[in-house]
């Protein structure tokens, strides 16, 4: 098969079977009354929602890396990052589903205890900032940009189809950069995958009468593979630059984990603990539409996977700057306006 075939059927085959899986996941939450129950105000449901999509999602997501891993015979080693990949998200998973389980979920620093470790065992595959020297400050770096990351899914998981959206946006920006290069073959296929596994759940949680939400297990997997592939592709072959490019993929989550962070700190709130100050409930506030919200959100992903694909591989040093000086304009711009909207 060529390389195309195997990320159709990577793609196809998480799609198909997310779908069938995730009513299935919601028919099980539901018999082990496994509900997102709104019992603090900082929810922003009215009505108890069955979890578990992220269980769909990750099965999905395994299950077309397995059929990949069947059909094809790459030499030994090949496939090492992945199957890292594999381990740390699965980790990360069981402590996700721990959480949703459990009553008012786990303390903050257990859930970091347990990212800690996933992440020291993605580096110790090899999977980390390689550019950064010496190399121990190189894998500091590492845990914080795998931590952060995974957290950063996690925070904007507050709204139908934010999450979720956005992840597909940023695996698709990830195969689209990564793609035709053959060197972090893993990246290309987990990307797809993922893309695929997350576009099958998003139906049911954009759904009023099947409803799911992916809960932790799903926005910590999701945000662990996500932060994962980032570190899998050169972003420099065509100017230095392009270096940056990740952080533009995955501005939408980092830039409304650090708003939240720097408000509630400006607030002295901890930023630990839930409230109802993210971008998007700000927009909310503001009388835009939850269908609003999200075309806004899609649109700007789609915007900066276009402006990440050109930085990473235009050959023109000023074009990429000028991307980047745009970025941060529309960044502080978009900061300045939400902070003032009150909530």
């Amino acid at each position: 098969m060529t390389y195309f075939t195997l990320y159709i059927l990577a793609f196809s085959t998480a799609l198909a079977a997310s779908l069938v899986l995730t009513p299935l996941a919601r028919l099980l939450a539901r018999k082990l009354n496994i509900y997102d129950h709104p019992h603090t105000d900082i929810k922003t449901h009215n009505a108890p929602v069955p979890y578990l999509g992220g269980v769909a999602i990750a099965a999905a997501f395994y299950l077309s890396m397995l059929v990949i891993r069947l059909v094809t015979d790459f030499p030994t080693g090949t496939l090492r990052a992945m199957r890292g990949i594999f381990l740390a998200g699965f980790f990360v998973l069981t402590l996700g589903i721990i959480d949703d389980v459990k009553h008012k979920g786990l303390h903050f620093s257990q859930k970091f205890l347990f990212q800690f470790a996933a992440a020291i065992f993605l580096i110790s595959y090899g999977i980390r900032i390689e550019f950064i020297k010496p190399d121990w400050f190189g894998w500091i770096v590492t845990l914080f940009w795998i931590i952060g990351i995974s957290n950063a899914l996690n925070i904007i998981d507050i709204m139908d189809g934010l999450s979720g959206g956005t992840a597909v946006i940023a695996a698709m920006a990830f195969f689209f950069i990564g793609v035709p290069g053959e060197e972090q073959i893993y990246v290309n296929f987990v990307s797809i995958g993922l893309a695929g596994a997350l576009l099958g759940f998003l139906p049911y949680n954009l759904s009023k009468k099947f409803k799911i939400f992916m809960g932790d297990a799903g926005s910590l997997f999701v945000g662990m593979l996500l932060a994962s592939t980032a570190l899998g592709t050169s972003y420099t072959e065509s100017n230095n630059l392009g270096v940056l490019a990740p952080i533009m993929i995955l501005a939408i989550p980092i830039f409304d984990t650090l708003f939240v962070m720097v408000a509630r700190f400006r607030q002295g709130k901890s930023p630990f603990k839930g409230s109802k100050d993210h971008f998007a409930l700000r927009l909310r506030v503001a009388q835009c539409s939850d269908k609003g919200i999200l075309l806004r959100v899609y649109l700007s992903g789609i915007i900066l996977l276009f402006a990440s694909f050109v930085v990473a591989k235009t050959d023109s040093v000023p074009v990429a700057g000028i991307i980047y000086g745009l970025f941060a304009v529309a960044i502080s711009a978009l900061a300045s306006y939400l902070y003032k909207i009150k909530v």
